[in-house]
């Protein structure tokens, strides 16, 4: 199998199927979570505008750590409550924040990143991970990203067997 980069549409919501269509084809069948969640990080990296850092971040023993991601050099364990990724977690809420250094308590991995979503990953009623994308823009996300990155974070719960990680130990 091959794949090679392709042109996106303008339009964010045909943006967002062709994404949501290539995560499905490359998950289908697969159900072992990293290569699932490597194969999304690196579609999202190439299908979407204005980022400067998208990947995941899974739970291990009480806090988040560093899953597959692109992007440079990230922050590697995150204490639930820290941050807009710990936040996310703790209180099991989608964090879209508009500008990151209005955010209290505000982890800069890169000094690069002015707006941030952030999407909680639920293994049955538990947090075990988020998928967390960061911008250069402030403002760049909006409610079409959040209402299919959710989309697509139900379709990953679905079709990951999350029990083949430690990831799901809290």
């Amino acid at each position: 199998m091959s794949f090679s980069s392709i042109a996106y549409p303008e339009n964010q919501a045909a943006r967002y199927e062709l994404i949501l269509e290539q995560v499905r084809a490359l998950t289908d069948g697969i159900d072992h979570p990293i290569a699932n969640l490597a194969n999304t990080a690196a579609l999202l990296w190439q299908g979407m505008s204005d980022i400067n850092w998208c990947g995941f971040y899974l739970m291990d023993k009480g806090a988040l750590m560093l899953g597959p991601f692109c992007g440079l050099p990230a922050c590697i364990r995150i204490p639930l409550g820290r941050g807009v990724c710990g936040t996310a977690a703790q209180q099991d809420a989608i964090q879209r924040v508009y500008d990151v250094h209005d955010f209290p308590g505000h982890i800069a991995c890169d000094s690069a990143s002015n707006s941030e979503i952030v999407i909680p990953i639920h293994l049955g009623e538990r947090v075990i991970g988020v998928l967390d994308i960061d911008s250069p823009l402030i403002g760049r996300f909006n409610e079409t990203d959040q209402e299919k990155l959710l989309e697509l974070v139900h379709h990953l719960e679905n079709c990951c067997d999350f029990a083949q990680t430690g990831y799901t130990l809290k």
